[in-house]
């Protein structure tokens, strides 16, 4: 069995709720919210997989992790929940994961990851997010700017799963290869 279809039912599912209650766009904050914690502290999912730690404190990990639910608060409790009656609070990341994805496809969100070899002037953002706009046509970009030495000079740009990379450390790399 797809070890995602799971994560991805119960995304779907918690989409539907979220859709028919109003509540969509404040669940996808907290689904990012919970990817931030677990990708900050990898000890979360460890907690969650431990068969010694309650539900009831695996649950307020998770209310934690996430910060200030707002509006979506009771929802995602009743979320958390269920989760946790069907055994299932260990997948909490994969589906909101899985969340995030379903609710990016419909409403035309891409994210954008952009790495470069030192900080990028404001202009120079700008510029990178109006030619990727293009690209994409229409939607919403979520973009991310990290600096990685390791490129040397130029960038390395991700849309979904398309990537472009223009940087010196992927040119002296095709040289070396047409050299050998």
């Amino acid at each position: 069995m797809d070890k995602g279809l799971i994560p991805r039912r119960y995304a779907k599912a918690l989409l539907e709720v979220a859709q028919d209650k109003g509540l969509a766009a404040e669940i996808y904050s907290l689904m990012q919210a919970l990817c931030r914690a677990f990708d900050a502290e990898p000890a979360l999912q460890t907690t969650l997989a431990n068969p010694f730690v309650s539900d009831a404190d695996k649950e307020a990990l998770l209310l934690a992790a996430t910060g200030d639910a707002g509006a979506a608060k009771d929802l995602f409790s009743d979320y958390l929940a269920l989760l946790a009656r069907n055994g299932r609070l260990d997948i909490a990341r994969g589906v909101a994961l899985s969340y995030i994805d379903q609710y990016r496809g419909e409403n035309d969100i891409y994210s954008v990851e952009v790495e470069s070899a030192a900080a990028l002037s404001d202009e120079s953002r700008q510029r990178i997010k109006e030619l990727i706009a293009k690209h994409v046509g229409k939607g919403t970009l979520e973009c991310s700017f990290r600096v990685e030495p390791s490129l040397i000079g130029g960038f390395r740009v991700k849309v979904g799963s398309e990537r472009l990379d223009a940087s010196i450390a992927s040119q002296l790399s095709q040289l070396r290869l047409d050299m050998a």
